[in-house]
């Protein structure tokens, strides 16, 4: 597919980066610098202009245009670009609009306007943190299938009832339709049979519907003691905090924002009636100490710096939080959070090039890709992808037992209509069924790539 992309920024070169080896990818940015390094590092066609003006545009080839990405940072100029290369011919159009003022007017945009999709970086990271801290035993929590199925991570602790069991003796045991599809143990990436123990240490990732999880979470609570949040700190008050607070606030969390910016503060006060404000310096631990912060349930890191909020995280550990947050963009600083035993981090960044990447190859199946949902995990070591079966293939109707799959390849769930399947041997794939893998293989297209 023809791909244009508006700002070469965190978000836009990410996603050239991915997209640039499957399709004809065109940069649009106002550096020139940022274009030429760019183009190149990248298999990619740069242009140094303005995206709001039509020969820039035309020059782009916009006309040819399957998905136009609009990923700079003003709202203002995403949603004017997209409208403009929406009347010169691009098929389907892509914004970024991060100010909460939209946020009422996001689907007037999508369905009178003609954008495609409008994609808020902060509220998602929200969600993804809301949805961490439902789990307090969980490190992440991704979907598939619309929702239905969770794929979460979880640490073993010592004197877990994990710790020495075999997966075919944990099976019998807990007797969950979940099902554990990859362990991390120190540096190993490890897809497991019925015969691999788990030790204390480990990071698991698994599978399973929201309510076997939550069967999951309560069958080791003897190990995991009940941890349901209810109090929240919130250190940095920006539009993550904002749109966190919010969810907190509906899931019955108490919430306090410690944010410096006093006319911030101001503006928090007025559209959070039920939240406690605090302005104040988050880094300072004179002054942490002094709001009891070590003494909720949940610490939220969400200042500006990536630095500060390691730092933060690192401390609430070591006064004995038990859950803690961490945001960060940078990757070279989301690689170090197994040295630094941070738990949970969540970068908006990735979040939002996962959701546009999404949309991608939703469009790209009507080319003949099955792909519908890709998570990368493990620093990329690890990936946990979605197919939907569209067409006749020879491994359909027949039982998985009769099937050889590739080395390091596990068939985690089969989704059909409403029906969550954690697959067996006695078990098939049929027509139109979403599947989901999990691999250490790169590269897969097709549900057939995963057969010898």
């Amino acid at each position: 597919m023809d791909i244009i992309i508006v700002g070469c920024g965190k978000v836009g070169s990410a996603l050239a980066e991915v997209l640039c080896d499957e399709h004809n990818v065109t940069l649009i940015d106002k550096n020139e610098e940022r274009i030429n390094a760019l183009s190149n590092d990248l298999d990619v066609m740069g242009i140094a202009g303005n995206c709001l003006q039509t020969d820039v545009l035309e020059e782009a080839n916009i006309s040819k245009c399957n998905i136009f990405i609009a990923a700079s940072n003003s709202d203002e100029i995403n949603i004017l670009s997209c409208l403009i290369a929406k009347k010169m011919g691009a098929r389907h159009c892509i914004s970024r609009v991060r100010n909460p003022e939209f946020d009422k007017q996001l689907v007037f945009m999508r369905d009178e306007l003609g954008i495609s999709m409008m994609v808020n970086p902060d509220y998602n990271a929200a969600n993804e943190i809301a949805k961490v801290l439902r789990y307090p035993e969980a490190i992440n929590i991704e979907s598939f299938a619309k929702g239905r199925i969770d794929l979460a991570e979880i640490r073993i602790t010592p004197g877990s009832i994990l710790d020495g069991v075999s997966l075919m003796h944990l099976s019998r045991r807990l007797k969950l339709d979940v099902l554990i599809c990859a362990v991390q143990r120190g540096d190993d990436i490890i897809i497991p049979d019925g015969n691999f123990t788990l030790l204390a240490g480990d990071k698991i990732h698994m599978t399973g519907s929201h309510s076997a999880m939550v069967k999951f979470f309560k069958s080791i609570s003897a190990a995991y003691r009940e941890k349901r949040v209810k109090s929240a700190v919130l250190i940095g008050g920006g539009r993550v905090a904002y749109h966190l607070a919010q969810q907190l606030i509906e899931m019955g969390v108490k919430v306090k924002i410690i944010e410096i910016d006093q006319q911030r503060c101001l503006e928090l006060s007025e559209r959070l009636n039920k939240v406690s404000i605090s302005c104040a310096d988050g880094t300072d631990h004179d002054i942490l100490e002094e709001e009891r912060v070590y003494d909720a349930d949940a610490i939220v890191t969400l200042t500006g710096i990536d630095e500060e909020n390691i730092l933060l995280s690192l401390l609430a550990k070591k006064n004995g939080v038990d859950k803690v947050v961490t945001k960060v963009n940078r990757m070279s600083l989301i690689q170090l959070s197994d040295t630094l035993s941070l738990d949970s981090i969540i970068s908006p960044k990735s979040i939002t090039v996962n959701q546009i990447l999404q949309y991608v190859r939703a469009k790209q199946n009507t080319l003949g890709n099955n792909v519908t949902t890709l998570y990368r995990l493990v620093n990329d070591r690890l990936e946990a992808l979605e197919f939907i079966v569209r067409d006749e293939k020879d491994y359909l109707d027949v039982p998985l037992k009769k099937l050889r799959t590739r080395k390091d390849v596990l068939l985690a769930s089969i989704v059909r209509g409403n029906e969550l399947i954690v697959p067996k041997g006695d078990d098939c794939i049929k027509l139109n069924d979403s599947v989901i893998i999990v691999t250490t293989h790169k590269g897969f297209r097709d549900l057939s790539d995963i057969f010898e």
